[in-house]
């Protein structure tokens, strides 16, 4: 079902990224000291939460549209 006020906040995930982004990097940055590791470890782990959040979208819209 589509919803004309959900299409109105799609703006609101665009803060996701840095975010995201923010929080993979300082993570990366507490497991290692080197700047390699760290940016690796800050895409395998930004990677990681994106997955996670495409899940729960896709989880919450099965669920509306059987609701």
């Amino acid at each position: 079902m589509f919803e004309p006020l959900l299409a109105n906040s799609t703006g609101l995930l665009w803060h996701a990224i840095p975010i995201i982004l923010a929080i993979s990097l300082v993570y990366g940055a507490t497991r290692h000291e080197l700047l390699k590791p760290i940016l690796w470890h800050t895409y395998h782990t930004a990677v990681w939460i994106v997955g996670f959040m495409l899940i729960i979208v896709a989880i919450l819209a099965v669920v509306s549209w059987f609701v």
